[in-house]
C-alpha cells in the first residue's frame, strides 16, 4: 500500500451503543426501587380490588359470586346514570376549562392588559376544592346569591333550583369546576405559546394568515406538544371526579349527581357493599387506563 492510497473504514450509521451484562446490571439496579415502588403503591392494591370484586362482602360474611357483580353492575340504573354523569363531566371539561383556557392564553399573551387578565383567572385555580365548593355553594342555593341577583335584575323567570335538579345540577358544577381549573390550563398553553418561534409568527403574518388562520394554520400545529398534556390530564381528572360533588350535592338528589368516582365510595364505605364496591373500581379504572391509552396512541402517531 502506497502513502497516496487511502484507508477507508466503514462507519456505521445510527448503531446503537453496545451495552455489556454489567451495564444492564446498573440500570435494572437503579429502576428496581421504582418498579418496586409501582408495584406495592399501584399494582398490587389494583390486583387485590380485582379479586376482591369477585366476591358478594359484606364485612360480616364473604362468599365467591364470580362475575356475578359485574353482570348486575351493568343492569343497575344508579351505576348508569353514574356512568353517564361521568361522560357529562368527560365533555363538559373538554370543552370548557381546555377551550377557554387556550382562547384566554392566545388573546392576551401579546396585549398590555394580559397580564391583569391573566391574575384573574389564575386566582381561582389557587383556592382549594373545598374553598371553591363553599363558594358556589353560597352562590347556587336556592336561595343563593344566584337566584337573588336574577331576583334584582327582574329576572325571576330565570331562577333555578340550581343544585337539586338533575341535570341542572351536574351542569352547575362542571361550569364551577370550569371556573377554577380555566387558570391551570391557560397557564401550560401560555408555556407552549413562549416556545413557539417568533419567525414562524411572523413568516405566517407575511404570508397573509391572521385571527383565526394563523390560529388554525400556526399557532395550533406548534401547540400539539402541549395540548396532548392539557388534554390528557383533564381527560383523566374528569373522569374521576369526586370532590366537587361530594362537597356540593353528595351524589343527590338521591343519587341523580354521582360520578363512577362517588358510586365506588358509596357502595364501599356508606352501604358496606365491598364487593360491589370493587367491581366499580375495577371499571373505572378500565375505562381510566382505556382512555389514557387510546388518546395517547392516537396523539403520539407519527405524523403522516
Amino acid at each position: 500500500m502506497t502513502t497516496t492510497e487511502r484507508i477507508r473504514v466503514p462507519i456505521q450509521r445510527g448503531a446503537a451503543p453496545q451495552r455489556t451484562g454489567r451495564t444492564r446490571g446498573y440500570l435494572a439496579l437503579f429502576l428496581l426501587p421504582a418498579v418496586a415502588l409501582v408495584g406495592i403503591l399501584l399494582v398490587l392494591p389494583f390486583a387485590l380490588t380485582v379479586y376482591r370484586s369477585f366476591f358478594s362482602d359484606d364485612g360480616l360474611s364473604r362468599s365467591w359470586v364470580g362475575l356475578t357483580n359485574y353482570s348486575v353492575l351493568f343492569r343497575d340504573e344508579t351505576f348508569l346514570r353514574a356512568l353517564l354523569n361521568t361522560g357529562m363531566w368527560t365533555i363538559g371539561a373538554l370543552l370548557l376549562p381546555v377551550l377557554i383556557g387556550l382562547l384566554i392564553a392566545v388573546a392576551t399573551s401579546s396585549c398590555g392588559w394580559g397580564r391583569f387578565a391573566r391574575f384573574s383567572v389564575i386566582l381561582p385555580y389557587a383556592l382549594s376544592g373545598s374553598v371553591t365548593a363553599i363558594l358556589w355553594n353560597f352562590m347556587l342555593q336556592t336561595d343563593g346569591a344566584v337566584n337573588a341577583m336574577l331576583s334584582l335584575l327582574g329576572l325571576s323567570g330565570l331562577e333555578q333550583p340550581w343544585l337539586l335538579e338533575w341535570p341542572m345540577n351536574t351542569i352547575a358544577m362542571i361550569i364551577a369546576t370550569t371556573w377554577q381549573a380555566t387558570g391551570a390550563n391557560m397557564i401550560l398553553f401560555l408555556v407552549g405559546l413562549q416556545a413557539i418561534p417568533t419567525e414562524t409568527i411572523e413568516a405566517g403574518r407575511l404570508d397573509g394568515a391572521g385571527g383565526f388562520r394563523l390560529l388554525r394554520s400556526i399557532v395550533l400545529p406548534q401547540l400539539r406538544p402541549i395540548s396532548i398534556v392539557v388534554i390528557g390530564i383533564t381527560l383523566v381528572g374528569s373522569l374521576k371526579t369526586f370532590d366537587i360533588v361530594w362537597l356540593l350535592t353528595k351524589g343527590g338528589p338521591g343519587t341523580a349527581s354521582e360520578t363512577l368516582a362517588l358510586a365506588m365510595y358509596r357502595q364501599t364505605f356508606t352501604l358496606s357493599r365491598y364487593g360491589y364496591g370493587a367491581a366499580v373500581a375495577v371499571v373505572l379504572t378500565v375505562i381510566v387506563l382505556a382512555a389514557s391509552w387510546i388518546y395517547l396512541r392516537r396523539q403520539t402517531r407519527p405524523q403522516s
